[in-house]
């Protein structure tokens, strides 16, 4: 973080100091964990479902903080605001504009998003310093906390932005207003809350529509809904993907026997060879986007090539593969799930499986798919049938009602009822596993983050640990 002192923080955030000295300085880390304290940190007293960080203030202080911010007097050197989310914004802000040499990327899109922002972030790293958003944390509270981490060395900060609601991605654009700004697609994700694709588009679009003419718009060239977006905004437009009027390709696509493809780099400067340590043909996508982003902010072919070859999966529980000691393969992606993300991680199965007379056995144990609104039931159908369709071996619904009717889809698009069965929960899809899987297997884990699928893979980890 850039040092500030008590006295510039109440400036920059429109409060009052409380028993605190002016010229104390914060050096970081700013943080609403009051355990993640250190010497020379800032604690945001944010008042949760469960918590009210007020209660915490003290031990903040103890761990080290120079202060909190609060809407109340707390009995330690504060910061006193009216509002301590809207404070960390303009406090996210206020940082980001003492550090005119770091160029900002924001990016948003319903499918991919954690993945394409790791990627971004491992690719720019090889131009300098670069602070990026960790996990998923692409609220209101996560990106001026991601912010705040910009130092005086730093030359890229690059933010996920996320939408629950109209307005959200054009409020955190004021946090960090953006040169970069990068649209990857747009999904059904949320579709019950926002009610359709072009509302979700609406939301999206809002990233574009906040950068100057001096800034990139990075689009998909091959998302309808997205291509559109280069009507609203006043910046220079790059395009990637398939299309041929997309300036950045890939051409040449190809996965290896576990599933991690390579293809050749094509910009206007010229091409590159890439091979990705990533799982799975949709990381194509994401490697374009990270290929554009790096192109708009003056990377050369060759450099990005290489770096997104280095690229690792840097956030847990997204495609993790693990193979256990008696050759079963678990793919645990159960951080999150859409229609969208299921389909390609049933596409990264199959392919990690192979083909043809050493093809493994496939299972693809599945939950559901959360805030699809009135589709739900159709999208889950469909799920179903690809799994069927796509020749995975063993189709694991585990779930309620839209898990059966997952299952049932399944069942109606293969033959015998022999493709897919249906379970309540993951310790009941645990034990189906435990006495069906033989060395070989390779099991996909996915579900919405909420439905916590996570517990499957992590048990067949242990089992063959103990093995």
């Amino acid at each position: 973080m850039i040092a500030l002192t008590l006295a510039e923080i109440a400036e920059a955030v429109g409060g009052t100091l409380d028993s605190a000295d002016p010229a104390a300085l914060v050096t970081g880390p700013v943080d609403r964990d009051s355990r993640l304290m250190g010497p020379g940190g800032l604690f945001a007293c944010v008042v949760g479902e469960r918590v009210d960080g007020h209660d915490f203030a003290a031990r903040a202080v103890e761990l080290g903080a120079v202060a909190v911010l609060a809407t109340r007097p707390v009995g330690v050197p504060a910061v006193l605001v009216e509002d301590v989310l809207a404070a960390l914004a303009k406090l996210g802000r206020a940082v980001v504009d003492r550090a005119p040499q770091v160029s900002v990327v924001g990016l948003t899109g319903s499918v991919g998003k954690t993945s394409a922002k790791d990627l971004i972030a491992q690719v720019l790293a090889k131009q300098g310093e670069t602070v990026f958003t960790e996990g998923s944390l692409n609220n209101e509270i996560g990106a001026p906390l991601t912010a705040m981490k910009v130092s005086d060395t730093t030359r890229h900060l690059v933010l996920e932005m996320g939408a629950r609601h109209k307005g959200d991605i054009a409020y955190l654009t004021t946090v960090a207003p953006p040169t970069v700004g990068l649209v990857l697609n747009v999904g059904t994700a949320h579709v019950g809350e926002f009610g359709s694709k072009a509302a979700i588009a609406e939301a999206k679009g809002e990233l574009v529509e906040a950068l100057t003419s001096e800034g990139t718009a990075v689009l998909n060239a091959d998302d309808p809904l997205v291509r559109a977006m280069a009507e609203r905004t006043k910046a220079r437009v790059l395009l990637f993907g398939e299309s041929p009027e997309a300036e950045i390709r890939a051409t040449g696509v190809r996965l290896d026997s576990t599933g991690r493809p390579s293809f050749t780099l094509v910009t206007p400067a010229g091409s590159a060879p890439v091979q990705l340590r990533l799982y799975g043909e949709h990381h194509v996508s994401n490697a374009l986007a990270a290929a554009a982003v790096a192109a708009a902010l003056g990377m050369s072919v060759d450099d990005t090539a290489a770096a997104l070859g280095e690229a690792g999966a840097l956030s847990r529980w997204r495609m993790e593969v693990v193979d256990r000691a008696d050759g079963v393969t678990v793919v645990n992606d159960a951080y999150n799930a859409n229609p969208e993300s299921m389909r390609a991680a049933l596409r990264a199965l199959v392919s990690i499986g192979g083909r043809g007379p050493e093809r493994r056995r496939t299972w693809a144990v599945l939950g559901e798919m959360r805030e699809l609104g009135e589709d739900s039931l159709d999208e889950h159908d469909a799920i179903g049938r690809l799994a069927v369709r796509l020749d995975v071996t063993k189709l694991v619904a585990v779930g309620g009602r839209d898990a059966a009717c997952m299952e049932l889809g399944a069942r109606n698009e293969g033959s015998w009822g022999e493709e897919s069965v249906l379970v309540s929960d993951a310790d009941a899809a645990v034990e189906l596993l435990r006495g069906q899987l033989r060395p070989g297997d390779v099991v996909l884990v996915k579900a919405s983050r909420s439905v916590g699928l996570e517990r499957v893979a992590e048990a067949l980890l242990a089992d063959g640990a103990a093995q």
